[in-house]
C-alpha cells in the first residue's frame, strides 16, 4: 500500500515546507497551532469514511453499472471520467453552500482564517460521507473503480495545490483551470465572494453556470466565516455545526490558559502522530472489507490522539493525560500484546511515547498571562 502512503508523506512535506517558506522566507507570520488543526481536523477519521466511499462505489460499479462506457475507447472513457468527476464535484460543492445540513459539514473547511496549503486538508470528519451520492453516478455509468480512484487522487491533488499561498496568477491557465487566484476568492468571508468559484479543477463550470468571480475584493477583507471562533478539537469542530443546525446552543467551556501547550510541542506531536497514520495507511490502505479489531483499535487511538492534541491547543486539563495514555497504550497493545514485529512501529510508537512523557512532565506549557492590577482610586 505504499502507493497510498507516499502521497500522505508528500502532502505533509509540502504543507510544512510552505509554512517554513512563508515564515522564514517571506517573513509572514504562520499560525502553527492552526496548521496542526488543519492537518488533524479530518484526515484520520476521513480515512475511515473515504474507505466507505470507495467500498460503496465498488459495490455499485460491480452490481448496478449500466455499462454505458463499455464500448468506448479507453482514452475517451478516461476523459469522460476526468470531466464527469469534476462536474459532480462542482454540484456537490455548490449544494454544500446551499443547504444548511450540508453546510454543517463544509463549514469546517471555510472556518480556516489563513489561506495556505494546510487549509486544503482542513475538513470535517464527514466530508467523504456527503460525497458518496454525487460520485455514484459515475459508477452507474460504468467508470471502473480503479479509474475513479485515480481520477479522484488527480483532482484532490489539484485542489490541494489551489490552496497554496505562494503561486501568482498562472496566465492562460486561469481561463481553464481553477487556480489559487480563483480559490482565494472562494474563501473570502464575504458571502458575495464565498458563494462563487465552486469548481474543483476546471473553472469553466463556474463560467457556464454563472458562479464565476474573477478577482478578490478591492477593499480590505479577511478569510473565514462569521460567528463564534471554531474549536481546535477536531471532534467538536466536526460536530458543533450540527448542534447549531439543530438549534442546540450548548458548546464546550473555554480551556484554561495555564494548560495550553506551545506550538512547537503540539506541532511535534502532530508530526509523530502522522508517522503512525502513514504506517496505518501502508498496512491497511482503504481496507473496509475484512476489518480486524487491531485495525479499528489503531484507528480509534489515532483519532483520540488528534483530539488530545486539539485539547492541548485549547488548554484542556485532561489533554496531556489522554495523550500520555494513548502514547503508552499503543506500544503495550500492538508491540507487547500483539507482538507486531516491524521495526517501524517500534521506533514510531517509542517516539510518540517519549513525546507524551515530556509533555506530561511540563514541556511546552505556555505561561498564563500575568494578572493586571486594578488602579487604586
Amino acid at each position: 500500500m505504499s502507493d497510498l502512503a507516499l502521497p500522505i508523506v508528500f502532502m505533509l512535506f509540502i504543507v510544512v515546507a510552505e509554512a517554513v517558506a512563508l515564515q522564514w522566507g517571506r517573513r509572514e507570520p504562520v499560525n502553527w497551532h492552526d496548521l496542526v488543526f488543519n492537518l488533524n481536523s479530518g484526515h484520520i477519521m476521513l480515512w475511515l469514511f473515504r474507505g466507505l466511499e470507495i467500498t460503496c462505489y465498488g459495490y455499485v460499479a460491480a452490481h448496478f453499472s449500466l455499462g454505458l462506457l463499455d464500448a468506448w475507447p479507453p482514452l475517451l472513457m478516461w476523459l469522460f471520467a476526468l470531466l464527469a468527476w469534476d462536474f459532480g464535484f462542482y454540484w456537490l460543492h455548490r449544494l454544500h453552500h446551499r443547504f444548511r445540513v450540508l453546510w454543517a459539514v463544509h463549514v469546517v473547511h471555510h472556518q480556516g482564517e489563513h489561506f495556505n496549503l494546510s487549509l486544503g486538508v482542513r475538513n470535517s470528519w464527514y466530508s467523504s460521507l456527503t460525497s458518496i451520492p454525487f460520485f455514484l453516478l459515475l459508477a452507474l455509468a460504468g467508470v471502473p473503480l480503479s479509474v475513479f480512484v485515480t481520477v479522484s487522487i488527480f483532482h484532490y491533488s489539484i485542489q490541494l495545490f489551489n490552496h497554496n499561498a505562494l503561486t501568482p496568477k498562472l496566465g492562460v491557465l486561469e481561463k481553464i483551470l481553477v487556480t489559487p487566484a480563483h480559490h482565494r476568492v472562494h474563501h473570502v468571508k464575504d458571502m458575495a465572494y464565498s458563494n462563487k468559484n465552486f469548481g474543483g479543477s476546471f473553472i469553466f463550470w463556474d463560467k457556464l453556470f454563472g458562479t464565476f468571480c474573477p478577482a478578490l475584493p478591492t477593499t480590505p477583507f479577511s478569510y473565514g466565516v462569521s460567528g463564534d471562533r471554531p474549536s481546535a478539537n477536531p471532534f467538536w469542530a466536526s460536530n458543533l455545526p450540527f448542534l447549531r443546525y439543530l438549534r442546540l446552543a450548548w458548546r464546550p467551556a473555554p480551556g484554561r490558559p495555564r494548560d495550553r501547550r506551545s506550538a512547537l510541542s503540539v506541532f511535534s506531536g502532530a508530526m509523530l502522530l502522522f508517522s503512525l497514520v502513514v504506517g496505518y495507511v501502508y498496512q491497511y490502505g482503504y481496507g473496509y472489507g475484512d476489518i480486524s479489531w487491531p485495525q479499528m483499535a489503531l484507528l480509534v487511538l489515532l483519532a483520540l490522539g488528534s483530539v488530545a492534541l486539539g485539547g492541548m491547543t485549547e488548554g484542556r486539563p485532561w489533554a496531556s493525560a489522554v495523550w500520555l495514555l494513548i502514547a503508552l497504550g499503543m506500544p503495550l497493545l500492538f508491540i507487547g500484546y500483539l507482538g507486531w514485529p516491524q521495526r517501524y512501529w517500534h521506533i514510531a510508537m517509542a517516539a510518540v511515547a517519549l513525546h507524551a512523557l515530556c509533555v506530561a512532565l511540563g514541556w511546552g506549557r505556555v505561561a498564563a498571562p500575568a494578572a493586571v492590577e486594578e488602579p487604586h482610586g
